[in-house]
């Protein structure tokens, strides 16, 4: 059960006397405002949550095995790199960001550059930073069910993008394949929010390279596959 804070659809307040327990069909029905789901947040630090852009929340299950030991991987390598090349802040799947459409969002794996990240404030850096990540990478369960699935995942790789990320990488463990998608770093109009987005898909690759807008990244798949 998740506590919820009382009255979801009023303006936060800065304090929230009451709490209130509910089951998971009237939780669906709420919409939370961001500020309202980062109080839910810190009412439940035991529960895995998102929140879409209209508000509604997405429940997260804890990962597999195999799931957690290639999200380990993955931020290993992004942090290997990110410490040679400098100039880049690395974040694990436990990282939520405030995108611009109001959804907040977990990567499986991302990177911010360093200038961005320096540009916020202390407390946007404590609580979900308002920006979206410059590479993001997600992992696709071996179903199409649930928040981890294929179709959800590539909802998720559709808004980064729209909110101005540069590239993303879905990759699919069980298939060994890989979706490239790749944006122009700048949030799309609202009006074209609903557009549809292509990606390239690779079948089987041993690495994959960020080009010039990462220099010196390079994945090594050889280690996901294995997993």
């Amino acid at each position: 059960m998740v506590t919820l804070p009382l009255s979801p659809s009023l303006p936060p307040e800065p304090t929230l006397p009451c709490e209130l327990t509910l089951p998971r069909e009237l939780r669906e029905g709420l919409r939370f405002t961001p500020e309202q789901f980062a109080q839910l947040c810190e009412a439940n630090p035991d529960a895995v949550l998102e929140l879409s852009a209209e508000g509604h929340l997405i429940e997260m299950t804890p990962t597999g095995g195999d799931t957690g030991a290639r999200n380990t991987q993955l931020t290993f390598q992004l942090q290997t790199w990110a410490n040679h090349q400098g100039g880049w802040i690395v974040f694990d799947s436990s990282s939520g960001f405030r995108l611009g459409d109001g959804s907040v969002l977990s990567p499986d794996a991302s990177a911010v550059r360093q200038e961005r990240w320096q540009a916020l404030t202390p407390e946007q850096r404590r609580g979900f930073p308002p920006l979206c990540p410059d590479l993001v990478i997600e992992l696709a369960s071996a179903s199409d069910e649930g928040p981890r699935g294929i179709s959800a995942l590539r909802r998720k790789m559709s808004a980064y993008i729209a909110n101005g990320d540069r590239l993303g990488w879905l990759i699919h463990p069980e298939q060994r394949a890989v979706e490239i998608w790749r944006g122009s770093g700048v949030p799309a109009p609202a009006a074209a929010g609903g557009a549809a987005l292509d990606s390239e898909r690779l079948e089987q690759p041993s690495a994959l390279e960020g080009g010039d807008g990462f220099p010196g990244l390079r994945l090594e798949l050889v280690e996901i596959w294995a997993v």
